[in-house]
């Protein structure tokens, strides 16, 4: 084959990330191309962090797991780099790192994570990095009875809702199994509970709300000007709690040389690809796409996979990106499985289950990330 430098070889891919969006296109590009492309990972981190679970840590549920990178570099036979990406000289197909190095590239993805932002000062705000150090504490007061009423918070840029959800239904049922009565408020500008998962699914965990004695207030913009003070807006109604717990702000990564969104997010094509640029791509939660979530994150990299397979010589024809949206809702007796496509924002074809309604189980329904950590997770517990 031959590269878009000109030279017979291998196709030289650069993935700057480590994340699921990096190890999916990682994955994706193996099995599509292994025979043509040269794969280097450029990471920050040393392991995966399996972060969805991370809402179960301050309740003493099972955590979050660690995959090392390295020997997850040696199964794909990728290049694994230390370093972040901090700019790109996209006309001589360089990639410059925070580290002062310049990597060559025939092709680059820009597999990054969105910057965490906390909205506000007096709240705690949810972050799946330090999630059990966060709220640990809280929900110890919530089992000794020293914390009365709590607040969960989406701001009006709102990040992934699904976490807001199940630490508001995780927190209530722990206070009821511990006999402590704690009213419990979520706040959030949706105009239904999970409305991203459409009609049918948002109905289903509105009643589950009801049932859990959770009071949920809809169509809301909050301030929180004082600590215990939630102002919602419209109507300036104020609503009093002795414990606020947020959601942040999320905004685009600290990377130039290409256009990036008002936000600092990177534009993207139906196929991943940075307009005008030449062989740049992204995916994850770093693009101008609306949700953020892993499952998503892993879609745009297989659409970001079928399109590199194909400069490498592949004779393939990239699917555009059309995302199905599935959402693992954790509570404190069992999870429920919701599934929608997405068009415009909205949830359509919506559906809601008790039972998996994907295969393998998880919280990340990826192509090809999931059957591999299943395959590890089935060798650590034979081991």
């Amino acid at each position: 084959m031959t590269t878009p430098n000109g030279n017979s070889q291998k196709l030289r891919v650069l993935i700057a990330g480590g994340g699921v969006a990096a190890l999916e296109a990682a994955l994706a590009l193996q099995h599509l191309a292994a025979d043509r492309v040269q794969v280097s990972m450029l990471a920050p981190n040393e392991e995966f962090v399996y972060r969805p679970l991370t809402v179960g840590e301050p309740f003493s549920f099972s955590g979050a797991r660690h995959y090392p990178l390295e020997p997850i570099a040696r199964d794909l036979e990728v290049e694994l780099i230390k370093g972040t990406l901090s700019w790109v000289q996209h006309e001589k197909r360089l990639a410059h790192t925070g580290e002062g190095e310049a990597i060559p590239y025939d092709a680059l993805v820009m597999a990054l994570g969105a910057r965490i932002s906390p909205r506000y000062k007096h709240a705690l705000t949810i972050d799946d990095r330090t999630m059990e150090q966060t709220l640990h504490g809280l929900i110890q007061d919530v089992e000794l009875g020293y914390v009365k009423s709590i607040a969960f918070v989406a701001p009006g840029r709102m990040a992934w809702p699904l976490p807001l959800y199940e630490l508001a239904l995780m927190t209530a049922g722990r206070a009821f199994d511990m006999n402590v009565e704690l009213p419990v408020t979520i706040v959030t500008p949706e105009q239904s509970p999970l409305a991203i998962f459409g009609e049918e699914a948002s109905r289903h965990v509105a009643e589950l709300l009801e049932r859990s004695q959770i009071k949920t207030i809809t169509s809301a913009y909050a301030e929180i000007p004082e600590q215990g003070e939630v102002v919602i807006h419209p109507e300036d109604r104020h609503v009093r709690v002795e414990r606020v717990v947020a959601l942040p702000e999320l905004y685009g990564p600290s990377v130039h040389g290409f256009p990036l969104s008002t936000d600092g997010f990177i534009r993207v094509d139906r196929f991943g690809q940075v307009p005008d640029c030449g062989p740049l791509f992204a995916c994850g939660d770093a693009t101008d796409f609306a949700v953020k979530q892993g499952g998503v994150s892993a879609q745009q990299a297989d659409v970001v996979a079928e399109s590199v397979a194909k400069l490498a010589g592949v004779q393939i024809e990239p699917k555009p990106f059309h995302p199905v949206l599935r959402g693992m809702l954790m509570t404190y007796e069992h999870p429920y499985f919701m599934q929608a496509q997405i068009t415009g924002g909205h949830g359509f074809a919506s559906q809601f289950s008790k039972e998996p309604l994907w295969e393998p189980v998880a919280k990340i329904s990826a192509k090809y990330l999931a059957p591999y950590l299943d395959s590890l997770d089935r060798e650590r517990a034979a081991a």
